[in-house]
């Protein structure tokens, strides 16, 4: 039986989930999941990425892993590190979750897009936030929670 990797699993699990969540909200706010995911694609492969049709769709999900991987890569490194980051889980996960909103929101959209921030509308503010803490940062905590 081949061996499971925990930071696989997550990575798959956490980039699941915040893609599924943001394709939901992006219908329900009148939109596609196409758009938005080309909309992904933007930030690395600039604005005509916005035209490339199911190739900028899938630009957009492989940046969107892409961008994952390093947030669960750094979550397990810090916590190889730093095993105190184990607990209390739901706090830490939490954390993190606001750090990794803190980064996208605050650097790098407004570096890549010259998105504000803090964001005008708070409901745009909480519908980002929300995804980072729920769907990556705790269960990055509680799939690390206790030593491997």
């Amino acid at each position: 039986m081949a061996r499971r990797s925990p930071a696989l699993f997550a990575w798959l699990l956490c980039g699941t989930l915040d893609i599924c969540y943001a394709a939901v909200w992006s219908v329900l706010a009148g939109s596609d999941p196409g758009t938005m995911l080309r909309g992904v694609a933007k930030g690395p492969f600039g604005d005509g990425a916005a035209n490339w049709g199911l190739g900028g769709a899938l630009a957009g999900l492989g940046t969107h892993f892409a961008i994952m991987g390093a947030m669960v890569a750094f979550w397990f490194a810090a916590v190889r590190r730093a095993p105190a980051l184990r607990e209390p889980w739901w706090l830490t996960g939490t954390l993190y979750g606001f750090a990794l909103y803190l980064v996208m929101n605050a650097l790098v959209l407004p570096l890549r897009f010259g998105a504000p921030f803090p964001p005008a509308d708070l409901v745009k503010g909480a519908v980002a936030l929300f995804p980072h803490i729920f769907f990556v940062g705790l269960p990055l905590a509680w799939l690390t929670r206790k030593a491997a």
